[in-house]
């Protein structure tokens, strides 16, 4: 009698599709290419208005207009509108004052965010109800606009770029999700570390942190774009135009109040076209956001989603 040999399963590649449930039901080919139509649509409904912004940002001002506005067909390349917002002036400031206050107050935050969440996480710690109490209360109450305007005032940080980074440092919803992460990692690795005479901070730094690298990149972005996109506490808190980041400088230009240093005098004569000047300032306000999105996507399910459950 041959012997019959049971070989293993080949391993499925690792961008195969998962395995469907026995249950569900194979999808129809009218279904697959209503759901291919719809997806089709919604990358458009992106793309298109990003697409505009871009061309639009790198035409003449003969072809801006020839198409009465926003430009659809590129005819020629031009980057005559980086150049000159890039060649040393009031937007080029705006972008290093943005980069400078966004690396500073991330960094500040999830330092502040990661010691609280890992103080939190650990429920035996002094005071630990208490402080969990008062942070979840300021989710649901606050004392508003001008009782905040007024503490800022009195510690003197108006017209200063520290009333860019603390009145916002902290968000309560971030500290929760980092300590539901934390609190997810298991305990007998925490006792084990102790037990062989690492401190807290050491079992922060060398154990805690590198298994939650993906709640940490999550929170780092989420931390970075607010930063960056961030505007309203450098109108309602800085009276020097010159302090001013690039949102409020982009704002200024979409509402045509005035051009930026420099850059009148190439408008009036000819050179540029407002409308490209607007549109090259929006490139350069959503390009760092659009370069480290894809790489941070890959832990939004992970780090959210189990931040989130294991709270």
């Amino acid at each position: 009698m041959t012997a019959v040999i049971d070989r293993p399963a080949a391993e499925p590649h690792r961008w195969a599709a998962p395995p469907r449930p026995v249950w569900e039901e194979e999808p129809s080919k009218a279904g697959l290419a209503g759901k291919g139509i719809v997806l089709l649509f919604a990358c458009l409904a992106v793309l298109f208005p990003l697409w505009i912004i871009v061309v639009t940002s790198l035409s003449s001002r003969k072809t801006i207009d020839e198409a009465g506005g926003l430009v659809i067909v590129p005819k020629g390349v031009t980057f005559i509108a980086y150049q000159e917002l890039l060649g040393g002036g009031q937007v080029t400031r705006a972008a290093i004052i943005s980069i400078l206050v966004t690396l500073t107050g991330t960094v500040f935050s999830m330092t502040v965010s990661v010691l609280c969440a890992y103080g939190l996480s650990r429920t035996g710690s002094l005071g630990h109800r208490g402080i969990l109490m008062t942070l979840l209360a300021t989710m649901f109450f606050s004392a508003g606009l001008i009782p905040t305007y007024l503490l800022v005032q009195s510690l003197g940080l108006t017209d200063s770029y520290l009333a860019l980074i603390l009145p916002s440092a902290v968000s309560v919803f971030n500290i929760l999700v980092l300590r539901g992460f934390f609190m997810g990692i298991s305990q007998e690795l925490v006792d084990s570390a102790r037990i062989d005479g690492a401190g807290d901070f050491r079992i922060l730094w060398q154990i805690v942190m590198p298994l939650s690298r993906a709640v940490l990149a999550v929170i780092t972005l989420f931390y970075a774009v607010g930063y960056w996109s961030a505007w309203f506490n450098a109108s309602l808190y800085l009276n020097d135009q010159d302090m001013m980041p690039l949102q409020n400088v982009m704002i200024q230009l979409v509402q045509k109040q005035e051009a930026p240093v420099g850059l009148g005098q190439a408008i009036r004569t000819g050179q540029l076209s407002g409308l490209a000047i607007q549109m090259a300032v929006m490139v350069m306000a959503l390009l760092p956001v659009a370069v480290l999105s894809p790489f941070v996507q890959k832990h939004f399910k992970k780090g959210m989603l189990t931040g989130a459950v294991k709270g």
